[in-house]
C-alpha cells in the first residue's frame, strides 16, 4: 500500500516537472514533502507514546518458571510432583502487575494454592 502511494506520488510529481514550469514543480514538491514529513512524525509519536499493549507482560529467566496467573494443585519445576486427588481450582483475582522470575525463580501473578514449586518438591493429599 505505502509503495503504491509512493509511486503515484513520484508518477505525479515527474508528470508537474515535465508539464508545468519548474517553479510550480517545486512548490507541489515542496507540499508533498510537507506532508509526508507531518505524516512521519505523527507516525513516529504514536510508536514512541502510544498505550502499551492490554495484559501483562510474564518474563522467566534461566531456569525459572513463571505463570501470568493462579496456579492451583500445579508441579513447577525441575522434579516437582504433584500426588493425590485434584484440587479444585478456587475464583482468582486478576491483577495488571507483570509477573518476572529471576534466574532459577518460581512466580506466579495470582494466588499459588496447594502446588509443589521448586527442584524435588512434591505434594502429597492430606
Amino acid at each position: 500500500m505505502t509503495a503504491v502511494v509512493a509511486g503515484a506520488a513520484t508518477l505525479g510529481l515527474v508528470l508537474v516537472a515535465l508539464l508545468a514550469d519548474l517553479d510550480t514543480a517545486g512548490q507541489a514538491a515542496s507540499v508533498v514533502g510537507a506532508v509526508v514529513a507531518l505524516t512521519a512524525l505523527v507516525v513516529s509519536v504514536l510508536a514512541l507514546g502510544g498505550t502499551p499493549a492490554p495484559g501483562r507482560r510474564v518474563r522467566a529467566g534461566r531456569g525459572a518458571v513463571a505463570a501470568g496467573g493462579s496456579v492451583t494443585g500445579s508441579a513447577l519445576g525441575r522434579n516437582a510432583e504433584v500426588t493425590g486427588p485434584r484440587t479444585p481450582t478456587a475464583a482468582t483475582r486478576r491483577t495488571h502487575d507483570d509477573v518476572h522470575a529471576g534466574r532459577d525463580g518460581i512466580a506466579a501473578g495470582g494466588d499459588i494454592t496447594d502446588s509443589a514449586l521448586g527442584e524435588g518438591s512434591e505434594r502429597r493429599a492430606p
